[in-house]
């Protein structure tokens, strides 16, 4: 007589299991974007010769790769021990923007980048993550449930609004004010009195219009410009005229890869990084465009997935805060680029040109990664 035996499979070691909780579909749709955003930036650029010559592409796929390097590294530890940091790190993050006000260098009338050596760096872009992760640490350590009340969100504020001002000063209107909304995302994800919801609303409200005294002459010129880009075709509505062109020119299915001719004829301004999306909707038309945006769908929703199954109330905020960040920013450059909203130097996040963006888009990635990887079913994995 046979007896049928079963051998008990050996039990998985720590990593295999961690690997087995990554997801898998948010850093295929990270490397997407990022692969996108090369292909189109060489796709811009191909028939400049001085941008050929100096590699923008090859640069944007050496951040890429350091920035994926950057996010598998982030994964080995768990997302707890950065906001422990959080005081710390929000403090260097206004440190260098402070920095940049008086050290910063200048390129297009604008004071946003420090130089190392030949690097330059936007700290910009990491304020919103310094605002993400601070705000995580400060609500989850709260331990009252209820909604916020109206006195409870003067440390949020300040916290906000400190690096929106220094960001502003630089200046760089549409990242401020993304970081604000950021802000108010996440404050709202933890909930506020109704009545609070409403005085804050009423305020905003009310103080909008005593933001045109502040704004400069090219700024108001750029919010007049949304309304009639016509009047002034060579001047401020020029790069709104010239990046709806070449999204209508694309139609369906687009001129095809590297065909695209307000960009090989230079009419298309910062065509690989403000208005990248124009040159792809030009190239590949209506379906390419379309697929982009269906993967940063994808992204944004395995941030939202990941928020509401996370072990605690610091990973739903930062999976929370990260799904904002993409979500405005997407929304802003693409408007930006048919012409709805101002146009207000706004990235596409991992498609843009930019090595500082790339980076803080990476890392934002993996934060979220990590949030999912510790969730209540799985126990922290350690390296």
């Amino acid at each position: 007589m046979i007896r049928n035996s079963i051998t008990p499979s050996a039990p998985r070691s720590p990593l295999r299991r961690a690997l087995g909780q990554v997801d898998w579909i948010m850093v295929a749709v990270t490397i997407a974007l990022s692969a996108f955003g090369v292909l189109m930036i060489y796709s811009a650029i191909h028939s400049n010769p001085e941008l050929l010559a100096s590699g923008l592409h090859w640069k944007q796929a050496l951040w890429s790769s350091i920035g994926l390097a950057l996010l598998g590294f982030i994964l080995l530890f768990d997302y707890h021990h950065l906001t422990r940091m959080a005081y710390f790190l929000y403090a260097l993050v206004l440190i260098l923007l402070l920095l940049v006000l008086f050290t910063g260098r200048v390129v297009y009338g604008a004071k946003r980048w420090l130089v190392f050596g030949p690097f330059r760096f936007q700290p910009s872009e990491l304020a919103k993550l310094a605002v993400i992760i601070v705000f995580a640490r400060y609500f989850s350590a709260r331990e009252n449930t209820e909604p916020l009340r109206l006195s409870e969100l003067f440390l949020p504020l300040l916290f906000v609004l400190v690096p929106v001002f220094l960001v502003a000063k630089q200046p760089d209107l549409g990242t401020a004010f993304t970081i604000l909304l950021i802000g108010a995302t996440m404050v709202f994800c933890v909930g506020v009195e109704r009545r609070v919801g409403i005085f804050l609303g009423a305020t905003a409200l009310t103080l909008a219009p005593l933001a045109w005294l502040f704004l400069k002459d090219y700024q108001r010129g750029r919010i007049l410009t949304l309304f009639n880009p016509e009047a002034d075709p060579l001047g401020a509505g020029y790069q709104s005229l010239q990046s709806k062109i070449a999204v209508g020119s694309g139609e369906l299915w687009g001129k095809g890869l590297l065909q695209g001719t307000q960009s090989r004829l230079h009419f298309l301004p910062e065509k690989h990084t403000d208005f990248i999306f124009s040159v792809l909707s030009e190239e590949l038309g209506f379906v390419g465009g379309t697929i982009l945006l269906v993967i940063f769908l994808i992204f944004i929703h395995r941030c939202m997935v990941t928020a509401l199954s996370a072990g605690d109330k610091e990973g739903t905020l930062i999976a929370t805060g990260v799904a904002a960040s993409f979500f405005l920013y997407t929304v802003f450059n693409i408007g930006m680029t048919l012409g709805l909203i101002p146009i207000v130097g706004i990235p596409l996040p991992l498609v843009s040109y930019g090595g500082s963006a790339s980076l803080a888009s990476f890392i934002a990635a993996g934060l979220v990664i990590s949030v999912r990887l510790r969730r209540k079913s799985f126990a922290p994995f350690s390296p």
